[in-house]
């Protein structure tokens, strides 16, 4: 394992390669666009080279990027600097790999139902810091590593040949950390992720009744196997049964769900929510 600096390189590095592929740009296009040169680029998408404030402010601009997720790279960034050089011990690496990452990591088909906590495949930084830090004895070092290494793993929902299938309730848009601000952004996130043709995503509406009372977020693993996850713990089975009975549960939440269309109405909904919120606690 590297440094808790080495990991968030490559966080920031897999989050603006994302952006890119969201906008449809190379890496030449970008580095064109942004006036820097492309083996620079290349650097900073591989976690190798840490931009300047400035250079990033460019690529946000070549980007498109709107207001919120202009800040989101903006605290990866500072997350970069911050973050220290030295290697830590095994006994807080071990903070940031649960079952449900490696279990992902394998599959090819994942599907991944959320009912209080957005699903870790679709989580921001921030969101993540929030999620990672109400852990009983978390410290800031081994959060930070953490949340390095989940938005590292992202990188998985923009690879070829597989596919993410994400349902969740409404409740889960509305449970919300730290500010309205961070949910704008979160959503904004979800808006992107929803768009690439290896994501699939849904929600329950509140206005609907719900097919089965959902008690906790679980993810299935190909066919093969699930990692169920309650409030302190993350289960691994792959008992046939088990996994069969989720499958199930899944198939009925997905079919009761709204997407594409109706999907991005609805999220747009609540981030008006959201702005209406953060307008009336600013005033």
């Amino acid at each position: 394992m590297g440094s808790e600096r080495q990991e968030w390189m490559k966080a920031f590095g897999v989050r603006l390669r994302g952006l890119r592929t969201e906008a449809g740009l190379t890496g030449a296009v970008l580095a064109h666009r942004a006036g820097v040169g492309q083996p620079t680029m290349s650097k900073v998408e591989n976690g190798r080279m840490v931009p300047s404030a400035d250079v990033l402010d460019r690529l946000a601009r070549a980007l498109d990027l709107d207001e919120s997720t202009t800040q989101e790279v903006r605290d990866l960034l500072v997350a970069v600097e911050t973050a220290s050089d030295a290697v830590e011990a095994p006994e807080t690496q071990a903070f940031a790999v649960g079952a449900l990452d490696e279990a992902v990591r394998s599959a090819r088909l994942v599907r991944s139902f959320g009912c209080v906590v957005l699903p870790a495949m679709l989580q921001s930084a921030e969101y993540a810091r929030h999620v990672f830090g109400s852990a009983p004895d978390a410290t800031p070092e081994a959060v930070g590593r953490a949340v390095a290494a989940r938005v590292e793993r992202q990188s998985l929902l923009y690879e070829p040949g597989r596919e993410s299938v994400f349902v969740l309730t409404e409740a889960v848009l509305r449970t919300w950390p730290g500010s309205p601000a961070l949910m704008l952004a979160q959503l904004d996130r979800l808006l992107a992720v929803e768009s690439l043709s290896t994501v699939r995503l849904g929600v329950l509406p509140w206005r609907r009744a719900v097919p089965v009372m959902p008690r906790h977020g679980f993810t299935l693993c190909d066919r093969v196997s699930v990692v169920v996850e309650t409030s302190r713990v993350e289960r691994a089975s792959d008992d046939f049964a088990e996994v069969a009975a989720y499958e199930e549960a899944f198939g009925r939440f997905e079919a009761a769900a709204v997407f594409g269309a109706e999907l991005r109405e609805l999220l747009l909904r609540v981030m008006a929510d959201f702005r209406d919120l953060g307008s009336s606690t600013t005033r």
